[in-house]
C-alpha cells in the first residue's frame, strides 16, 4: 500500500461533527482579544500561548480540561469578538480541507458584555457566513451548521433549546448538552429533549466520555438522542474476543445506526483512554459501529481534523478507504436535510476518494 502522506490528508474532503468554537480559537486572536478586553493571560505571545493550552488541557482529568475554557470563553463577550471567532473558524477548517462542520457552543457562557442570547447567535451565525464566503472565494468551500449547546450543570437547557429552534432557519442545526458528565445526568434536561422532539429538531448529547454505560443509556434510551458526543466508553459493553460479543447496549446503539462522535487526541487528554494506539475506535469500526472522527477542541488537543486521520493512519495502519468510510459516516449522520448530505457525499467526497482508492 502506498504510504498516506499528511499534505495529501489535508487536501481531501473531510466531515466533521463535532468541534467547539470556544475550543478552536487561534492563539494569535485570543491575545489581541485579551488586550482589547484587559483579559489577563497566562502568556500573551501567541506561540507560548499555544503551547500552554496544550499542556494544561493535557493533564488526564476532564474537569482541569474546562478549565482551559475560562480564558477563550473571556474574550469571547462582544458581537464583533464572536463574529471574528466564528469567520476564523470557518476558514481555518476550510483550509484544512472541511468541506462541511458542525460547530457548537454555549451562547449563555456569552452575555457577559449584555448581549442577548438571540445576538450571540447572531453574531456567530454571521461569522460563519463571512468565513464560508471567503473560503469559497479562496477555493476552499465549506458548510458551517451551528450547534447550539446547554450546559448541563445550569438551568437554561429549556431557553436554549427553545433558542435554538428560533434560529433553525438561520444556520443553526441542533442542539447539545455539555460540560461536566459526573453528577449532571441528561435526565436532568428532559424537559428540553421532549421539547425539541415535538419541534422535529435534531440533538447531540455528550455522554460516554468521562463517565460510562448509564450516561450513554440516559442518553439514548430517556432523552432519545440521535448521536452521541464522544460515546467511547460504549465499548464497556464489548466482551474482547476472537469474536467479540455486544451487550444489549452496544448492540442496541449498532443496529441503530446511533452516530458515535469520537474525538481521538481530546479522549487522551481527558484521561478516557490511555493512548491513541489504545484508542477503541479501532475496535468499534471493526466491529461496523456508526462511527466518526472529530477535533472536538483543536486549540487545546493542538489538532485538525487532518491530524486525527494522520494518527489513526500511524497508529491503526488504514488507507484511504478507511478515511472515506470515517467521513462517509460523519456526513450521513449530519443535522440538515437528506439530499443535501447526500450531494455532498456523490458530488464532493466519492470522487476525491475514488482517486486516491482507485
Amino acid at each position: 500500500m502506498v504510504a498516506i502522506r499528511y499534505e495529501d490528508i489535508v487536501k481531501v474532503p473531510k466531515a466533521l461533527l463535532h468541534d467547539h468554537l470556544d475550543g478552536g480559537l487561534r492563539p494569535a486572536t485570543v491575545v489581541e482579544l485579551a488586550a482589547e478586553v484587559g483579559h489577563e493571560l497566562p502568556s500573551t505571545d501567541p506561540t507560548a500561548l499555544g503551547r500552554w493550552f496544550a499542556e494544561a488541557a493535557n493533564s488526564g482529568s476532564l474537569e482541569r480540561y474546562l478549565e482551559t475554557f475560562a480564558h477563550t470563553v473571556a474574550v469571547m463577550q462582544t458581537a464583533p469578538a464572536l463574529r471574528r471567532v466564528a469567520r476564523e473558524c470557518a476558514l481555518d477548517l476550510a483550509a484544512d480541507g472541511v468541506v462541511y462542520a458542525e460547530v457548537r457552543f454555549a451562547p449563555e457562557q456569552h452575555l457577559e458584555q449584555n448581549l442577548t442570547l438571540d445576538e450571540v447567535v447572531d453574531a456567530v451565525v454571521a461569522g460563519f457566513v463571512e468565513g464560508s464566503a471567503e473560503a469559497a472565494a479562496a477555493g476552499t468551500p465549506i458548510r458551517v451548521g451551528t450547534l447550539l449547546t446547554a450546559m448541563r450543570h445550569a438551568a437554561r437547557s429549556q431557553e436554549i433549546a427553545e433558542l435554538a429552534v428560533r434560529h433553525r432557519d438561520a444556520g443553526v442545526v441542533g442542539f447539545d448538552i455539555a460540560g461536566a458528565e459526573a453528577g449532571f445526568p441528561p435526565t436532568r434536561h428532559l424537559d428540553a429533549f421532549e421539547y425539541l422532539q415535538r419541534e422535529n429538531f435534531h440533538f447531540t448529547i455528550h455522554a460516554g466520555e468521562a463517565f460510562g454505560l448509564p450516561s450513554i443509556w440516559q442518553a439514548i434510551q430517556w432523552c432519545g438522542a440521535d448521536r452521541l458526543g464522544h460515546g467511547v466508553r460504549i465499548v464497556d459493553d464489548v466482551t474482547p474476543g476472537p469474536t467479540p460479543t455486544l451487550g444489549r447496549l452496544a448492540a442496541y446503539v449498532r443496529d441503530k445506526r446511533i452516530p458515535l462522535e469520537l474525538c481521538p487526541s481530546s479522549n487522551v487528554q481527558t484521561g478516557a483512554v490511555a493512548s491513541i494506539a489504545d484508542h477503541p475506535i479501532g475496535l468499534l469500526r471493526e466491529l461496523r459501529f456508526r462511527v466518526t472522527v472529530n477535533t472536538d477542541n483543536r486549540l487545546m488537543s493542538g489538532t485538525s481534523m487532518s491530524r486525527e486521520m494522520a494518527l489513526l493512519v500511524e497508529n491503526f495502519g488504514y488507507g484511504w478507504a478507511e478515511l472515506q468510510w470515517f467521513t462517509v459516516n460523519a456526513m450521513k449522520s449530519a443535522f440538515i436535510p437528506f439530499d443535501e448530505r447526500l450531494a455532498i457525499i456523490d458530488e464532493v467526497i466519492k470522487p476525491a476518494y475514488a482517486k486516491l482508492i482507485g
